[in-house]
C-alpha cells in the first residue's frame, strides 16, 4: 500500500463569503435530481458515441433511461430514443449504420430487440417477439445473440401459453428440489434454463444455440460477460457449470461450434470460476478471467488466453496483484484496456497481449469499463466524490481527457460542496490502512466537527474515488459532519493478501482498522471525540453489529444497514459466505461462535437505528428484525426502517429520502451536526 500522500483530489475551500452567497447543500434531494450516465458504447467506425442516460421522477418513483447520442469532439449531444421508457444493451452493427438495443414497447410482454438506423432518418423497428424476452445483447456478423430464460422442451408459442398461464395461476407458491433458489433479490425458478439464441439481422426464425450443445448459463446470473461470439461466427464461448453439483457450483468455459451438438469444457482442471469470455478481433484468441480458490468471490482474477487453433492456454497476467475486470481488446488484437480496481482508484489500464506488461492510462478518479472504436477511440464514465459520472475521451497515449456531455451541470452549478482527502493511518498489526475523509463545506480547522464513520460492505470490495448515491459522504457530510471511508483489511484493489487477509475470521483485523480510524481522528484537532458515529450496510452492517457488541467504542450511535448480524441465519441467503472454503457451522462451530454478532448482544448498549429490506434475499430481512429485538429486549434505544418493497439496496427514490432523512435525524440525536 502506498504510504499518505495526503493529496486533495477535490476543490478547493469555499469562503465564507462565497458559502454566504450559495448555500445549497448535496442534498439527498439533489442525488435524485441528477441524470445517471451509464457505460457507452462506440461505433466501430468512431463516428456515433451512444450512452444510455437514466433519470428519476420523485414524484411518480420511477425512473427512465433514454439514449443519447454523443460527437467525439463534445460539441454535440442529443437523444436518441423517447423518454419515459427503458432501454438497455446499444450495440452497434459492424459497418456502424445500425444501433440495436433492448426495449419493453407498446404491448411487449418483454424486452425485445430494436433496431435504429444511424445515418438515416427513421424509427426504431422491433426485430424480435420473444415471449420470455431477451437480455445481453451481442451484434456479431450478421446476426444478433442474446440471451432468454425459457421452459427446457417447449417451443416458442408453448412458452408464451406456460407464461400466461403462471401470470394467471392463483396459487402462489413455489418449488425448489435443488439449489440455486434465489438470486440477490428475485426468486429462480428451477423449471427454466438460460440460455443464448441468435436472429437474423433482417429478422426471420430465432435459432437456439447452447440448447443443442446441453448445457444450460449459470443459473443464478447471465449478463453480456457470460457468452462471447468469434467474429467469423463460427464458434460460441459461455460460462456454464463444471459439475453437477450446485451447492458449491464450478463455473467452467465451454467452447462449441456454432449449429452443433456438443461442447467441450476447455477449463476442466481449475475448480474455481473461469468467466467473462471474449474472442479477439481477428478470431485467434479467446481471453477469459480465472479465479483458482472456490468459494473466494474475492481472489485475484487472472486474465488468460486460449489459442483458438492449437488449443493452448497461457496466464497472461499471472505475477500482477490485481484482479482484471472491464476489459476489452485493441482492434489489432495486440492488447486489452480494462477499468481495474487500483488501491481505492478505478484506473483505465492497457494491457499487453503477448508479455502481459500493463500501464496505467488514468491516475487519479474512478473511471468506468471503456469503449473502443476500431480506429483508437478511448470513451469511458469518469467521476469522483465531487460529481457523478460523465462521459469522457481518454488519450491513451497520455491519460488526459475531453468531457463529452453537459449533463448535471445546471444542477449543480449552485450545490456547494465539501473537499476530500486520501489519508494513510496505522491499523491493525501497524499496516497501512488507506482511507478518504471528507469535509463539510467551509469547513474550519480551527474550530472541532462531530465524525461519522462509514463501513462498506462486501467485505471484498473498496470505497473507491467515485461518486456514490445511497450512501453519499459529501450528502453525510453536508450536514457538518467530517465523514470517513476506510478501506480496511479485507478491502479489494490492494492485492490478494491483503483481501484475503480476514477469511475466514471476519471479525478482528476489519473491527481494529475501524476502531484505529476513530482513534486517528481523536488525534485531529478538529475532531470532537464525544461526537463520533458509525454505520455501515451488509458486511459494514455485520462490522457494526461487531461493534455494537464491543466493550468500550467510541461511537455514540450506529446505523446498521441490511446487516449479517446472526451467521446462522445467514444460511438462508442465496449465498453462503464461509461453507464452500472453510465448512459449514456444523463442522466448525468454533468459528461461528467467535465471529457471529448475535453472540456478543450481552455488550449492546449504543443507540442504534435498524434498516433493512422485505426484498433482500444476499442477506434475509430476518437478520434485520432480529437485531431489533434483541436491541428492544435490552433495553437500547433503537429504531426499525422496514422496506416492504426493497432489496439489498434502498432504490427507490421516495424509500431513498425517507432513509436519508432518517439517518440525519438519528445522528443528529446523539452527535449535535455543525462545527463548535
Amino acid at each position: 500500500m502506498k504510504k499518505a500522500a495526503l493529496l486533495l483530489l477535490c476543490l478547493l475551500m469555499p469562503t465564507a463569503s462565497a458559502l454566504a452567497e450559495t448555500s445549497k447543500p448535496l442534498s439527498a434531494e439533489v442525488l435524485w435530481q441528477l441524470k445517471r450516465i451509464g457505460t457507452p458504447v462506440v461505433a466501430p467506425q468512431g463516428n456515433h458515441i451512444i450512452a444510455p442516460v437514466t433519470t428519476y421522477d420523485v414524484e411518480t418513483d420511477k425512473g427512465s433511461t433514454q439514449l443519447w447520442w454523443f460527437a467525439a469532439d463534445g460539441k454535440q449531444q442529443r437523444p436518441l430514443t423517447v423518454a419515459g421508457m427503458q432501454v438497455s444493451s446499444p450495440v452497434f452493427s459492424p459497418d456502424g449504420k445500425t444501433l440495436a438495443f433492448i426495449s419493453k414497447r407498446n404491448d411487449d410482454e418483454a424486452g425485445q430487440i430494436y433496431l435504429l438506423p444511424m445515418d438515416s432518418p427513421g424509427e426504431a423497428q422491433r426485430l424480435t417477439e420473444v415471449p420470455s424476452g431477451v437480455s445481453a445483447l451481442k451484434w456479431v456478423g450478421k446476426h444478433l445473440y442474446f440471451i432468454s430464460s425459457v421452459f427446457p422442451g417447449k417451443n416458442w408459442e408453448e412458452i408464451k401459453k406456460q407464461l400466461t398461464a403462471d401470470k394467471d395461476n392463483k396459487v402462489s407458491a413455489h418449488q425448489w428440489n435443488a439449489l440455486p433458489y434465489a438470486s440477490f433479490d428475485h426468486w429462480l425458478d428451477e423449471r427454466r434454463q438460460a440460455h443464448v439464441f441468435r436472429i437474423a439481422t433482417n429478422g426471420g426464425e430465432v435459432e437456439a444455440i447452447t440448447q443443442p450443445l446441453g448445457h444450460e448459463l449459470f443459473r443464478s446470473y447471465q449478463n453480456s460477460g457470460s457468452y462471447d461470439i468469434s467474429p467469423d461466427e463460427k464458434w460460441i464461448a459461455f460460462a456454464s457449470y463444471g459439475s453437477d453439483d450446485r451447492v458449491n457450483p464450478n463455473v467452467d468455459l465451454f467452447l462449441a461450434n456454432i449449429g452443433g451438438d456438443s461442447a467441450d469444457n476447455i477449463t476442466p482442471d481449475n475448480p474455481a470460476a473461469d468467466d467473462t469470455p471474449s474472442f479477439s478481433p481477428d478470431g485467434k484468441t479467446l481471453a477469459f478471467t480465472r479465479q483458482h480458490i472456490p468459494g473466494f468471490y474475492a481472489d485475484t482474477s487472472r486474465l488468460m488466453l486460449w489459442d483458438v487453433n492449437d488449443r493452448k492456454l497461457r496466464t497472461l497476467t499471472g505475477k500482477w496483484d490485481r484482479s482484471v475486470s472491464n476489459y476489452r481488446w485493441t482492434a489489432d488484437s495486440d492488447g486489452f484496456y480494462a477499468a481495474i480496481d487500483d488501491a481505492a482508484t478505478s484506473r483505465v489500464y492497457y494491457i499487453d497481449a503477448d508479455n502481459g506488461k500493463t500501464r496505467a492510462i488514468t491516475e487519479h478518479t474512478n473511471f468506468g469499463q471503456p469503449a473502443l472504436s476500431d480506429n483508437g477511440l478511448v470513451i469511458a464514465t469518469n467521476e469522483s466524490f465531487l460529481h457523478p459520472p460523465q462521459l469522457v475521451r481518454i488519450n491513451p497515449k497520455n491519460g488526459k481527457v475531453s468531457r463529452l456531455d453537459t449533463f448535471n451541470d445546471d444542477v449543480l452549478k449552485d450545490v456547494q460542496l465539501g473537499s476530500y482527502e486520501s489519508v494513510t493511518y496505522k491499523g491493525y498489526n501497524g499496516d497501512d490502512i488507506q482511507m478518504w475523509v471528507h469535509y463539510p463545506p467551509g469547513f474550519d480547522r480551527s474550530k472541532k466537527y462531530p465524525l461519522f464513520m462509514l463501513i462498506h460492505g462486501g467485505p471484498h470490495n473498496a470505497i473507491s474515488d467515485g461518486f456514490h448515491f445511497r450512501w453519499n459522504a459529501q450528502t453525510f457530510a453536508s450536514w457538518g459532519y467530517v465523514t470517513a471511508w476506510p478501506n480496511f483489511h479485507g478491502s479489494s484493489g490492494f492485492g490478494q493478501a491483503y483481501a484475503d487477509s480476514i477469511n475466514p475470521d471476519w471479525k478482528n483485523k476489519s473491527l481494529e482498522d475501524v476502531l484505529k480510524a476513530a482513534d486517528w481522528f481523536k488525534q485531529q484537532p478538529w475532531i470532537d471525540g464525544e461526537r463520533m458515529v458509525a454505520g455501515g450496510g451488509s458486511y459494514g452492517g455485520y462490522l457494526s453489529s461487531i461493534i455494537l457488541g464491543t466493550p468500550k467504542q467510541p461511537f455514540k450511535a450506529l446505523l446498521i444497514h441490511a446487516a449479517v448480524y446472526d451467521m446462522y441465519s445467514q444460511m438462508s441467503s442465496d449465498f453462503a459466505v464461509h461453507s464452500t472454503r472453510f465448512g459449514n457451522y456444523w463442522d466448525i462451530p468454533e468459528l461461528y461462535r467467535a465471529i457471529s454478532p448475535h453472540y456478543f448482544a450481552a455488550n449492546f448498549n449504543t443507540p442504534t437505528l435498524v434498516s433493512h429490506g422485505q426484498l433482500d434475499l444476499r442477506v434475509p430481512v430476518g437478520q434485520g428484525f432480529e437485531l431489533f429485538r434483541t436491541l428492544q429486549t435490552r433495553g437500547v434505544e433503537s429504531r426499525m426502517l422496514y422496506f416492504p418493497d426493497e432489496n439489498h439496496w434502498i432504490l427507490k427514490p421516495n424509500n431513498s429520502l425517507y432513509w436519508y432523512h432518517q439517518v440525519q435525524e438519528w445522528m443528529a440525536k446523539f452527535a449535535t451536526p455543525g462545527a463548535q
